[in-house]
């Protein structure tokens, strides 16, 4: 969950899920979802209303998954496109899929300052704490004891907004400040007491300026939250990967178990690999993917309080780098063809394995 850079980023699954599709593999070399569960390990997907369009991914997640994750549907644009009043349509129909396929459900991006609904920037600050109780009261409630867990809030920090506090900024921060964190989190536990309730965050595993930016404030809120005696179960790292940018896989092993320290367990909430700045050929760019995310998950698997690993959807077929404005002319910088498509997923848009499924599999094996 990324912070999307245009509309179609958020807004193209319906599209996608029209498009014609091909038969996936007829058997796969290995079934993630068990590997995962043989290692104490939740292993799943996002997805989202392609789901009942496409039969053959709608198989692939029910065969791998063990939790999923639903990508768009419970955040504010998409539950309240109108106004206050959510429809719950595409949400229950969402969490009876997951349920009648015996698999566990994760609640993504419920309070996050991005993207806010045209309506919600005509209230009042008081009219916006309240609608902060509707939305999590009403939603979290209605499917209570049915959900895994909930990314409570997403996204709390981005220092280049220039907010105090190096927080990001949007409609629930300018309303009611920093409290919004705490403020959702007790709602929720209120809402459902039996569900696991997540911090969602971005960013850590880079070891670049922005990266390094996050993690102290991130770690902090952690152990501010404990102390205020909110029901904080686990933090989230999105995963995003991107061999372009600086990383240490250790340092970063190093500062999860620092945050587990404060009595939370961590997930892997939005793992995939960021491939713009690798070579064109298929073959090439497979491998490097695959090394990629072995050696990652090799070193944050180690870490005892990792309990879930959620890949952004399991295949190309529905990468969101597909519809940014960005990945095009980032390839084009770094001398790549800018029409090609993006490999970034451990299948490939024809459902079939690639080497970063195996890679992911061997990791899980070593845990």
């Amino acid at each position: 969950m990324i912070t999307p850079m245009n509309l179609t980023r958020r807004h193209a699954l319906s599209s996608l899920a029209a498009a014609s599709v091909a038969r996936p593999a007829a058997a796969l070399p290995t079934n993630l979802g068990a590997i995962g569960a043989n290692h104490g390990l939740l292993f799943g997907s996002a997805f989202d209303r392609e789901i009942f369009a496409d039969s053959d991914y709608r198989a692939l997640i029910k065969a791998n998954c063990r939790i999923g994750a639903v990508e768009n549907a419970f955040k504010l644009d998409w539950l309240r496109r109108s106004g206050p009043t959510a429809d719950f349509s595409l949400t229950d129909r969402l969490v009876k899929f997951a349920t009648d396929a015996g698999m566990a459900l994760r609640g993504t991006g419920l309070i996050w300052n991005d993207w806010p609904p045209a309506w919600l920037k005509t209230l009042s600050a008081a009219e916006i704490a309240s609608l902060l109780d509707r939305h999590v009261d009403e939603t979290i409630s209605r499917y209570a004891g049915r959900m895994h867990s909930w990314d409570v809030v997403n996204e709390p920090f981005f220092p280049p907004h220039h907010q105090s506090g190096g927080y990001r900024k949007g409609p629930w921060l300018e309303a009611i400040g920093p409290a919004y964190i705490a403020r959702a989190f007790k709602r929720a536990a209120t809402a459902d007491p039996n569900a696991q309730l997540v911090l969602n965050e971005a960013f850590c595993e880079q070891d670049d300026l922005l990266g390094r930016a996050v993690r102290p404030r991130l770690l902090t809120l952690v152990s501010e939250l404990k102390q205020a005696g909110c029901k904080l179960d686990a933090v989230g790292f999105q995963a995003h990967l991107k061999p372009h940018l600086p990383f240490d896989d250790q340092a970063f092993v190093a500062y999860l178990e620092r945050i587990a320290a404060n009595d939370v367990d961590i997930y892997i909430t939005e793992f995939d690999i960021d491939d713009e700045s690798l070579p064109d050929d298929v073959q090439t760019r497979d491998r490097l993917v695959a090394a990629r995310c072995q050696k990652f998950l090799t070193a944050v698997l180690a870490v005892k309080r990792v309990k879930t690993l959620v890949c952004w959807h399991l295949s190309d077929r529905y990468s969101w780098y597909k519809s940014t404005d960005w990945y095009a002319s980032a390839v084009a910088k770094l001398g790549g063809n800018p029409a090609r498509k993006p490999r970034t997923h451990l299948a490939d848009d024809q459902l079939k394995p690639k080497p970063a499924w195996a890679a992911v599999a061997r990791a899980m094996e070593a845990r």
